[in-house]
């Protein structure tokens, strides 16, 4: 299992996904936290194709902190289902590595 992973979540508005990554730093459950868009999202959601504009919101993290970082998600997110998807970290530059690994102890 990867020791370090990117949590990404979307959410309707540039306001909620800065203060989402700003409370996960300041939780120390992420390093880093990357805001990007708007981006159009097309889906199908209770049966009919829906198209929306989100922000993309990336947390960089260790794996043993995923569930917490979920839970903080889940706590200030305002979807019925939102996307919450980790991707293993399979290599890094050791410097930024370490870095992390200081910043989420």
């Amino acid at each position: 299992m990867a020791e370090f992973i990117q949590v990404a979540t979307t959410i309707d508005s540039r306001e909620a996904a800065d203060k989402l990554a700003a409370h996960l730093v300041e939780l120390r459950l992420a390093a880093c936290v990357q805001v990007t868009g708007p981006i159009a999202s097309t889906y199908r959601w209770q049966g009919k194709i829906e198209a929306a504009q989100e922000w993309l919101v990336v947390a960089k993290t260790r794996q043993d902190l995923y569930s917490r970082v979920e839970s903080a998600i889940r706590q200030r997110h305002t979807y019925q289902v939102p996307e919450i998807l980790a991707t293993a970290v399979v290599a890094g530059s050791a410097d930024y590595l370490r870095w992390l690994r200081s910043e989420t102890p």
